[in-house]
């Protein structure tokens, strides 16, 4: 934005500030304004046309120096007032002029201000007619003030982009293996591998793929929400997928090596030591969630089956076996009263 264009802009109104704004003001009220006609957000060209003035306005009033100019630019310039040659005209002195000026830049006044005062007047000179005067000698040749001419340009802070938030349904067998999935966000479709062994309700953050960002600045995040259809035979525990392992009274008892299918439908094998009671777990190395960090197992929960109805064989079994171990079903009998 040209200097000799801020005596039309009223950058402390655009912000909704006073003049006296602190610096933490004028950026609290630069980013409630921006938030709210900022052109991701608000697609109206009213609104991206407010966001530019909203971001002129904070780029000269956030930098100290360059507030500086404008208020005082701002303070000389309203009225009218004009710069012009004599030295009986009536008006400011250049010495009010100095005090300002040569405060902002070091000097201790404009050079060659002998015969420069403030009037008022018509036929008033541009911003640039003006600063020429400071070298004493109109536009021509150099300038020592460095005024004439003189604009400022601030190149816009590049802005992240928007996160965006987006879901998609698995089935627990490509939760445990991992799967490569479709996506369409914003209009645009692309291919992300969701990683093996992922959890129902889990979040997974896919950089770049959010909205894009302003002036140069990165794309936002996607987040991706995991749904991941439970299973009527499996449960994840970590990397361990867990499943219920029916088992005879006699395989208990005895030991018994049985067979299952896992995950993938492939039959494995269980060994069920004997002795082992309900709620015992037995384990098939590397059949759980397979990752560069290792690989889980697959876990049996071992539950003793009884038939729903005995036979006058199985009961007379049952009843010699119960004989045969009293000592044991006193011991039971014991524990049950102490819990």
């Amino acid at each position: 934005m040209a200097e000799n264009e801020w005596l039309s802009k009223d950058y402390y109104k655009v912000l909704g500030v006073s003049k006296d704004a602190s610096d933490a003001e004028i950026t609290k009220a630069y980013r409630k304004l921006a938030r709210k006609y900022h052109p991701d957000l608000n697609k109206t060209k009213e609104a991206e046309e407010r966001f530019k003035e909203i971001s002129e306005a904070y780029d000269v009033l956030s930098n100290k120096e360059q507030r500086q100019k404008y208020d005082a630019i701002r303070q000389f310039g309203m009225g009218g007032a004009r710069f012009s040659g004599g030295s009986g005209q009536s008006g400011f002195s250049t010495d009010a002029f100095s005090d300002i000026f040569g405060s902002m830049f070091g000097a201790g006044g404009a050079p060659g201000s002998g015969g420069i005062h403030f009037g008022t007047g018509g036929g008033q000179p541009g911003f640039s007619d003006i600063f020429s005067t400071f070298g004493g000698g109109g536009a021509a040749g150099g300038n020592p003030t460095g005024f004439s001419g003189y604009e400022t340009r601030q190149e816009a802070r590049p802005v992240k982009g928007q996160d965006r938030n987006s879901s998609i349904s698995l089935s627990f067998r490509q939760a445990v293996k991992g799967a490569t999935v479709s996506l369409s966000v914003g209009g645009s479709k692309f291919k992300t591998h969701i990683p093996a062994g992922v959890h129902d309700g889990q979040r997974i953050r896919l950089p770049g793929k959010g909205r894009p960002g302003s002036n140069g600045g990165a794309n936002g995040d996607l987040y991706l929400q995991i749904k991941v259809e439970p299973s009527t035979r499996f449960g994840m525990d970590g990397k361990d997928l867990v499943m219920d392992l029916p088992v005879t009274v006699s395989e208990a008892a005895l030991g018994a090596k049985v067979q299952v299918r896992d995950v993938d439908d492939q039959v494995v094998a269980f060994k069920v030591p004997a002795g082992s009671s309900s709620g015992d777990q037995v384990r098939v190395s590397g059949h759980g969630v397979q990752d560069r960090r290792g690989n889980g197992d697959l876990v049996g929960r071992i539950r003793i089956r009884m038939p729903d109805r005995l036979g006058l064989a199985q009961k007379k079994a049952m009843r010699e076996f119960a004989k045969a171990s009293q000592d044991f079903d006193a011991q039971v009998a014991d524990d049950r009263m102490k819990i």
